[in-house]
């Protein structure tokens, strides 16, 4: 593959640079063994970027790596979408044909969008909301398969002239290789990077990776430049002429080789310090003809394909050689690495030449071009055929060709998901419009160019496109790139034109997507736009839009108002969608309709209705539909306790997101595994897949996601601090300009929990109040239930404390009068509802065993073991307190073991806890334990290693005394009692007195004097 590196440079000698290249070969030796290498280059123009590339490839290759190189390509001001990846795919297709193929395999019709030689790629009649995401992760573990047996470098060029999307992927690769044996090298000039330059934002982003390494490229000093000429001239220059090359060049090695050359030719006098004049000196040395072909190069592009120059020069094929032939003798022009066509050594000389056209000569030249290029199209390659003909069109400034060369070019764009190359050339085009003639407007059409077919019911292969449809397009495309924005002022603007005509469906869907671009920025919920168009169709007949309006407002009424209302919109959508045949709207809308139906009780129905889609998605592989099938189905089966059933789905969604790429949906996927693994008792296993969901992740809400479900798991096992902090992480990710329950009342429902444990009662109730006042809307019972559970058991296991007291009748009576307004249609939620009822008892004193063994049996079917192991425990206490008989204390402690071995199984630390407190209470002998090998003290105060001391202050902790008061009732100084305490709050493991009163209560340490405290010894 060195036939592909470029030799560029005049001198055979290769200068300086020890360290830049230690830093690279360090990398390649660090991806030979496995670790995937991200640089990047800079340097200023003409510096020794590319000539430093030339000998690391020349080193990788013989290290036997493979070397793949692509540029970035700049046609006039215009980049080609992904140009430097598909040529450097292109190379590792020409190299490993085979081990590329296999690669790709399953994907060629996705990959085919960077490398047509895959086949041709896919194309849907609707917009791709993952498509760009999926292109990215699918380029990404291809590289990374392709690099799994051998190193792979990989290349790119002259990152300042980078398209959006080129730098859109460079920075997903360099966030996500994972593996392989792969280094990926980007260059760029340094002092082209102004302050607004695009490229900007990307290297500030990049900068922040550790996995990523910047290297600067200097200029040479004397001795390197004193080389460099020696290099050149092939004999030891004068020390005279190396100190004035010195000076003039400043060190960049571009200009040196400048200068050299011109000295030895004799002509150094001559030329002044302009360095617009050092560049074109030897161009304008060349004959005429040579002259003339170097400025149609120039004005070309990167690289000029020789048919293509042929056409444009208009020369004899003599003339025209021997012209080629004076610029590549000269040093000016030389062969392109594919050996089809010409380009500039240096790019610097390159736009010196193209600075130097006049107005009128540069227009006429892309007119050439362009003219060329349509006479025949084979001239250049074809995946570059759109985009060159458009810049050459608009460029030579007729805007009756170039509006529909430029259309033809955003279709092109967008079928290869570079939507923010698609956006550029749609607002062109708007440029254009009022400009062209009406004869060529008139004859565009929508179906020729736009994606977003008129919503206006007209057919859109006979009317002619509109400007609107132009804006339809470019506010998609705006929303597809990240350009939030610049989509929002379009569609701001198209509904600014749309109320001056009666076009009610063209209306609603801009206010769909204005609803879309709303909730993207975090600007609002989105359903003041939604129901705007919802009352724009009202009364409409069906229609693709009509449905689309439908499916969307009861989505969005399932996640924050479900009801009738929100069924009946999902039963309308899936109707229209059926009618008009928009197979992706109702799927989506089924999907809905089904979570709707079980969440209105109809759960078999409406399970067999998700299922019904689910099996749709996967026959026909709509990847537009796989992350809600095996996001949403899978979680309404978790909300009713299949959680087996929800895992099958889930590991059956994690395949098709990653085959697919859909990152996003794949992280959501995760996240709902997480939750039903840790409903079965697989807690190792769910935190793996909630710490996948939060790395693959792109956006905010699924990373959410995952530290919602790390919580969890952290408060489980007894990590108050790591509780904290994942809860304050998912609180950020999930922001506040959109609450949704589904997000809110677990993260409330952990926020009792970390108050709970810390002591913090009053708290608790605070985020108690916080989810009662917001209430519980129908289908959020599966939150609901556990958050009630969670303030019932607080407000129990903080009986007895002074704070408690205060608040706490009132705090019962709200937990239960809420628990009677949640449904108990699933066997899930009537054990909750019975475990509920249970707490509350033992809040109030009153704790049966009756109760409790209701609650055990109404558990035990659900394959819940950590759930199980709760009830068991507070069953075998009830029991203790009750009466503690022979049979009694022999029924308690099978249960106390049977909780601990599921405590120990799962790392469930409160839970071990406090089944050994109890049993220490009880003088039960559970065994041997994984903890503990030998019976435990009769004494449970005794246990936690307390003096006889630390137990007068702590009984005064736990009721509430001050280190003042606590001196005061023992006769000791308050600072005695102040150390006692700080000892106490160490052996407990406890932060603060509100937590060592909050667990000696909970351990019930003190218990009251009452008969049930003498019953338990």
């Amino acid at each position: 593959m060195l036939g592909a590196v470029e030799t560029r440079s005049v001198s055979p000698v290769f200068v300086g640079r020890a360290d830049e290249l230690k830093a690279l070969n360090n990398a390649l030796a660090r991806a030979a063994a496995g670790e995937p290498q991200a640089l990047l280059l800079g340097g200023e123009a003409g510096v020794g970027k590319t000539r430093l590339i030339e000998e690391f490839a020349h080193a990788a290759c013989r290290e036997g790596a493979v070397v793949a190189l692509g540029g970035c390509v700049e046609i006039g001001a215009d980049g080609l979408p992904f140009a430097p990846f598909s040529t450097a795919l292109r190379a590792l297709h020409r190299e490993l044909p085979a081990e590329l193929a296999a690669a790709a395999a399953g994907q060629e019709h996705e990959l085919a969008r960077l490398l047509p030689e895959l086949g041709e790629a896919s194309r849907g009649r609707r917009p791709d909301e993952d498509g760009m995401a999926r292109l990215f992760e699918l380029t990404a573990r291809l590289l990374e398969r392709i690099a799994a047996d051998r190193t792979v470098v990989v290349a790119l060029e002259d990152l300042h002239w980078a398209d959006a999307s080129t730098r859109h992927l460079l920075a997903y690769l360099f966030r996500t290789l994972r593996s392989g044996r792969l280094v990926v090298v980007a260059t760029y000039r340094a002092d082209d990077i102004h302050r607004r330059h695009p490229l900007r934002p990307l290297l500030a982003e990049l900068d922040r990776l550790r996995t990523v390494r910047r290297i600067e490229l200097g200029r040479f000093n004397r001795t390197e430049v004193g080389r460099q000429i020696a290099g050149i001239l092939a004999h030891e220059p004068d020390p005279a002429r190396v100190d004035e090359i010195f000076e003039r060049s400043d060190g960049n090695a571009f200009f040196v080789e400048e200068l050299a050359v011109a000295s030895d030719d004799g002509c150094c006098s001559g030329l002044t310090d302009s360095l617009r004049d050092l560049l074109l000196v030897r161009v304008e040395g060349l004959p005429e003809d040579a002259q003339r072909v170097a400025r149609i190069v120039a004005e070309g592009g990167s690289t000029v394909e020789y048919a293509l120059l042929a056409a444009v020069a208009r020369l004899t094929e003599d003339d025209l050689i021997e012209a080629l032939r004076a610029a590549v003798g000269a040093n000016i022009l030389l062969a392109a690495p594919r050996g089809d066509g010409y380009r500039f050594r240096h790019s610097l000389v390159r736009e010196a030449v193209s600075d130097d056209l006049l107005p009128g000569e540069r227009s006429r030249l892309n007119r050439r071009y362009a003219e060329a290029l349509e006479a025949d199209p084979a001239l250049v390659p074809a995946d570059e055929r759109a985009t060159r003909l458009a810049t050459y069109w608009y460029h030579a400034h007729d805007a009756a060709k170039a509006l529909p060369a430029v259309l033809d070019a955003s279709v092109e764009a967008r079928c290869r998901h570079a939507y923010s190359e698609q956006l550029r050339l749609l607002e062109r085009a708007m440029e254009l419009w009022d400009v062209a003639p009406d004869a060529v407007r008139t004859a565009l059409r929508p179906v020729d160019y736009t994606e977003v077919y008129p919503p206006c019911g007209c057919d859109p292969a006979t009317t002619p496109l509109r400007y609107l449809d132009l804006m339809a397009e470019a506010a998609v495309a705006g929303r597809l790139c990240g350009e939030r924005e610049r989509a929002m002022k379009i569609t701001k603007r198209a509904l600014r034109l749309l109320a001056e005509e009666e076009d009610p469906l063209r209306a609603a869907w801009f206010w769909v997507q204005r609803s879309r671009l709303v909730q993207a920025q975090a600007r609002g919920d989105g359903w003041k736009e939604l129901a705007t168009a919802q009352e724009l169709v009202r009364g409409l007949p069906p229609s693709e839009v009509h449905a689309e309006v439908l499916a969307m407002v009861a989505a969005w009424s399932m996640l924050r108002e479900p009801g009738p209302e929100a069924l009946s919109d999902a039963q309308r959508a899936v109707e229209y969608a059926r009618m008009v045949g928009a197979d992706d709207i109702e799927l989506n809308a089924r999907l809905t309709l089904g979570a709707l139906m079980v969440d209105a009780g109809d759960t078999e129905p409406g399970l067999a209705e998700m299922f019904e889609a689910r099996d749709r998605v996967v026959e026909r592989g709509v990847a537009a539909v796989v992350g809600r099938s095996h996001v949403n189905l899978p979680s309404v089966l978790e909300g009713v306790g299949r959680s087996k059933e929800a895992a099958e789905v889930l590991r059956e969604g994690i395949e098709l997101t990653q085959k697919m790429g859909l990152l996003d949906s794949e992280a959501w996927v995760w996240t709902n595994l997480s939750e039903s693994l840790y409903s079965l008792g697989r807690w190792d296993e769910a935190t793996e897949a909630a710490l996948n969901a939060h790395t693959t992740g792109q956006s905010a809400k699924p990373r959410g996601g995952g530290s919602t479900r790390l919580a969890h798991i952290a408060l489980a096992r007894g990590d108050l601090a790591e509780t904290a902090r994942r809860l304050a992480a998912a609180r950020t990710y999930f922001g506040t300009h959109d609450p949704v329950s589904q997000h809110s009342l677990p993260l409330l429902r952990i926020a009792i929990g970390v108050a709970a444990g810390e002591g913090r009662l009053l708290d608790a109730r605070t985020a108690l109040r916080e989810a009662l006042d917001s209430g519980f809307p129908p289908g959020t019972q599966r939150y609901g239930w556990p958050l009630l559970l969670a303030s019932a058991a607080a407000e129990a296991d903080a009986r007895g404390l002074p704070v408690a007291e205060p608040g706490r009748a009132d705090t019962v009576e709200r937990i239960r009068t809420a628990a009677k307004s949640l449904p108990t249609g699933a066997p899930v939620w009537r054990a909750y509802e019975k475990w509920v009822r249970a707490e509350l008892g033992r809040a109030e004193g009153v704790s049966t065993p009756g109760e409790w063994c209701a609650v055990v049996t109404a558990v035990e079917p659900l394959e819940r073991p950590y759930d199980l192991g709760r009830v068991r425990l507070r069953l075998a206490e009830s029991l203790l307190v009750s009466g503690a008989d022979d049979d009694a204390r022999a029924r308690a402690t099978e249960l106390l073991r049977l909780a601990r071995a599921a405590a120990d199984h799962l790392g469930a630390r409160p839970l071990g806890d406090a089944v050994a407190l109890l049993a220490q209470r009880a003088r039960l002998t559970l065994g041997h334990a994984s903890t503990a090998s030998a019976p435990a003290p009769a004494d449970a105060v005794e246990s936690l290693g307390l003096t006889s001391r630390e137990r007068d202050v702590l009984r005064l902790v736990a009721a509430g005394r001050s280190n003042r008061q606590i001196a005061e009732t023992l006769f000791i100084s308050p600072k005695t009692a102040s150390v006692h305490v700080s000892n106490i709050l160490a052996k407990l493991g406890v932060s603060g007195r509100g937590e060592a009163a909050a667990l000696a209560h909970r351990l019930r340490l003190f218990p009251p004097e009452t008969p049930a405290a003498h019953a338990m010894g």
